[in-house]
This record gives C-alpha cells, sequence and structure tokens, in this order.
C-alpha cells in the first residue's frame, strides 16, 4: 500500500531541511532537527507495517485439463483468464503445448483453446492481441477466436521465458539461458538489453513508462532498467527462484520465487514474504494481478493449477 496523499512531499522537505542545514552551518534548534528525523522515520515505519498488513487468502484453485501451467493473464475486455501449459519439457519444441481460458470462479471454459505450441510461458495482452514465448518465438493470438495471426522468430534466442507490452505496443521476451532481453517492435525484433549483470534473466515487466526484470543469479535480484542508457538499478535481492512481477500500484509489486513463494516488494525495496508454499512441493511462476477484483492469480507449474488469493490490505 502506498504512502497517504503528500507523504513524499513531507518526506522530502525533511531531508531537504536536514542536509541544508547541515550545508550551511546553520545554528538551529536541536529539537527541530529531531522532528524532521522522527518525521523520516515515521514514513519508513509505516511502509514496513502496511507491507505487513498485506495477507492473501485462499479463494480458489483450477486444474481440469491444465498440464504444467506457466502463466496467466487477464482479459478485461471478456473477462476470461488465459493460462498456459507448457505439457511436456520446459524446452522441448513438441507442439504439444497450449493455453486455456479459465473463468474468474476457477472453472476452466476450455481447456485446450489454443493448440499446437512448443512449450507456451509468459503472456501479454496489446489490442485484442494475445502474444506469448514459445522458446525460440513469440505467437499472436486473436484474443477472440483464439487463432494463430502470425509467429515471429526471434534470431539468436535459446529459451525464451518471460513477455511484457509497453504503452507503446512494443513486445519484450527474456532469454533466461542467455541473460538476455529482446524487443520486438513491428514484428522486427532486436537485441534489447545485455549486460555482465544479467545471467538468467527471468520475469520482465513494462509498467508506467519503466521497466523492471528479475535476475536468477545472485540469489534471485530485481532490478530496474534505464530504458535510455540500459543501467540496472537493484530494488530487492535474495528472492530465491525469481520468476514472475505484478504491479499493485505505481512503485509496489509482488514477486513469486518459482520454488513457492510470494513476496511483496515496497518503493523502498523491502521484501515481505506472503505465502510460502515449498514444504507442500507447490510452485509459484508467472502471476498477475486484478486490482478491482483483489484477485491474485498464480499458475503452479510442476502440480499444474492456478490458484487464487483474495489481496487484503
Amino acid at each position: 500500500m502506498r504512502s497517504p496523499a503528500g507523504s513524499d512531499q513531507i518526506l522530502s522537505a525533511g531531508l531537504l531541511f536536514l542536509i541544508s542545514s547541515w550545508k550551511t552551518n546553520m545554528k538551529i534548534n536541536k529539537n527541530k532537527i529531531l522532528v524532521a528525523a522522527l518525521v523520516i522515520n515515521f514514513f519508513n515505519l509505516k511502509e514496513e507495517v502496511t507491507a505487513q498488513s498485506l495477507s492473501l487468502t485462499k479463494k480458489w484453485e483450477a486444474s481440469a485439463g491444465l498440464n504444467i501451467t506457466e502463466s496467466v493473464v487477464y482479459d478485461k475486455r471478456q473477462n476470461i483468464l488465459y493460462v498456459s501449459s507448457v505439457n511436456g519439457q520446459p524446452g522441448d519444441k513438441d507442439g504439444n503445448g497450449f493455453i486455456s481460458r479459465v473463468s474468474l470462479d476457477g472453472r476452466v471454459e476450455q481447456a485446450e483453446w489454443v493448440t499446437g505450441l512448443d512449450a507456451p510461458k509468459g503472456m501479454s495482452l496489446y489490442k485484442g492481441l494475445l502474444y506469448v514465448v514459445d522458446i525460440t518465438k513469440v505467437v499472436a493470438i486473436d484474443a477472440k477466436s483464439g487463432k494463430k495471426v502470425r509467429e515471429i522468430p526471434v534470431e539468436g534466442a535459446s529459451f525464451l521465458n518471460d513477455l511484457t507490452i509497453d504503452e507503446k505496443g512494443n513486445v519484450y521476451a527474456s532469454d533466461s539461458n542467455l541473460g538476455l532481453v529482446f524487443k520486438i517492435t513491428n514484428d522486427q525484433p532486436e537485441l534489447w538489453l545485455k549486460s555482465e549483470q544479467l545471467k538468467r534473466v527471468n520475469g520482465i515487466l513494462a509498467h508506467n513508462n519503466k521497466f523492471y526484470l528479475l535476475e536468477l543469479t545472485g540469489g534471485g535480484i530485481f532490478y530496474e532498467v534505464d530504458k535510455t542508457s540500459k543501467a540496472l538499478r537493484k530494488i530487492a535481492q535474495n528472492l530465491g527462484g525469481s520468476d514472475g512481477i505484478t504491479p499493485l500500484s505505481k512503485n509496489e509489486f509482488l514477486v513469486t520465487n518459482f520454488g513457492g513463494e510470494i513476496n511483496h516488494v515496497s518503493a523502498t525495496g523491502q521484501v515481505t514474504k506472503l505465502i510460502d508454499t515449498k514444504a507442500d512441493k507447490v510452485n509459484a511462476a508467472d502471476l498477475t494481478y486484478i486490482p478491482k477484483k483483489k484477485l491474485v492469480l498464480v499458475p503452479t507449474f510442476y502440480t499444474s493449477k492456478v490458484v487464487a488469493y483474495e489481496l487484503k490490505k
């Protein structure tokens, strides 16, 4: 949950007050410095309390006809969920993969809605088209008919894992084998991001004109990427097998650990664990959040389900 309106301004004012006082060596009342410091600490503490007050309550789970569920996307226009099933080995080009339609109350309306894919994983919607990564290509699907519109081979790709689309319709795909991010504009793919800091990129997210990614090495790192310079800014670390990202607000996120965790990441990088299913050997893959319905949807990969949680603040 974000700080209340005006809190950022108050926090900034407190910081500026302290900094300007130190720089100019002003003789100021010590109590005023104490008050400014308390204001800053109050908002830091408030953020911690707010994160701890978040909770996820299980509402339902869907499994009928699903097989190795990797990603879930919400289609607002049709009020339906799309779920990708690998249905085989994650890197095999076997034609067994498919996409299902699942209702918001957990009914699998059409298990094999789109078939003939290899190992479909990350998905995203843009202007009536559902885009999905499929090992070394991106497939565009008409969201109404379920018909494949086109396939876009990504030259140089090895294991495309997640997909996101920015406000301009540019499609981005991560390659977890090579630690790269490709960008597709007007159906033309190009290498967009390569960095010595990135070895195994997984989840990616274009959000609010910014770009975020999850790196699997280093204990699981959450980065913001400068879209111009491509510089990486570390937001949080020690996220384990960091897999999916979904925004809760402008600068708050839910992030999954593939081993079986759902974590909240605050604007300052504080990580709070909300769900842990590792002991039950239930994975947590590429999730999504529906704000108006307060629903978090999580594919469980090897246990072949989608689990819905209600987010309470």
